[in-house]
């Protein structure tokens, strides 16, 4: 059988972010591809959230380039507008805007970016709200819901806009243990869909288990990039072997 074509999304090319006199990411070089999860781990501190607002433009890189369909985004080619209705985020602290109805917060990206009528976004945002649910809290406000509601809720309005990739940053580290498995749930739900995600997350499970190729970050930099088979039984890099030990 031919191999089938594994087209990258999103190309990180030599990427480095400073903060001052601070080396927080260094040649960074990763590709995103199509319709795969790639979990990113490692300590805090050791870049991983940097490198996910960096490829979301939430930060700009110092260096190197953030490739779409091999398009650098920081020359203009796509308005960023555009790259940010195509490539979603869902964050730790749920960014929901808390004087809205769970509704209104799937609603109003659609309207105010994609320009869809109030009668599409509405339906749009009851299926994915139906899908993660919560369709029986469309009328609820944020300090209505526990943790993992609202960040069903923010999974919910990041899937209203169709992005082609999501990236999660370490969307169950605010939650209670117990509503930890409710998010997961909803997450390996929509990897099993064929969704390109990238997680940066400290469930070591969920990155063992859902992800097809699992990055270990340590001090900025990529330490390894491979299939969760290996990072897990025979990571190649002694870094990676003492990161595991200390968390597994």
């Amino acid at each position: 059988m031919p191999e089938v074509m594994r087209e990258p999304v999103i190309e990180i090319l030599a990427l480095g972010k400073q903060f001052g006199s601070n080396q927080v990411l260094r040649d960074i070089h990763f590709s995103a591809m199509k319709g795969e999860v790639t979990c990113i781990i490692g300590a805090s501190g050791s870049g991983k959230s940097t490198l996910l607002r960096c490829i979301n433009m939430l930060e700009t890189p110092t260096g190197g380039q953030v490739l779409f369909h091999g398009k650098d985004i920081q020359d203009g080619a796509v308005p960023l507008a555009q790259y940010h209705a195509r490539v979603g985020m869902v964050f730790q602290q749920f960014n929901l805007f808390n004087n809205m109805t769970a509704m209104a917060n799937c609603v109003i990206g659609q309207m105010k970016v994609l320009r869809r009528s109030r009668a599409q976004s509405e339906e749009n945002a009851l299926h994915y709200l139906d899908k993660v649910g919560m369709s029986p809290y469309i009328h609820a406000k944020p300090k209505q819901l526990s943790g993992g509601q609202k960040q069903r809720v923010a999974i919910a309005r990041a899937l209203a806009m169709d992005p082609e990739v999501l990236l999660f940053d370490e969307p169950t580290s605010a939650l209670d243990p117990e509503t930890v498995g409710e998010v997961l749930a909803v997450m390996r739900d929509l990897a099993g869909g064929g969704l390109t995600m990238l997680v940066v997350t400290h469930e070591m499970a969920f990155a063992r288990d859902v992800a097809h190729r699992v990055v270990f970050m340590d001090g900025g930099v990529i330490v390894e990039d491979d299939t969760p088979e290996v990072i897990f039984t025979r990571p190649a890099m002694e870094r990676t072997r003492e990161f595991l030990a200390r968390v597994l």
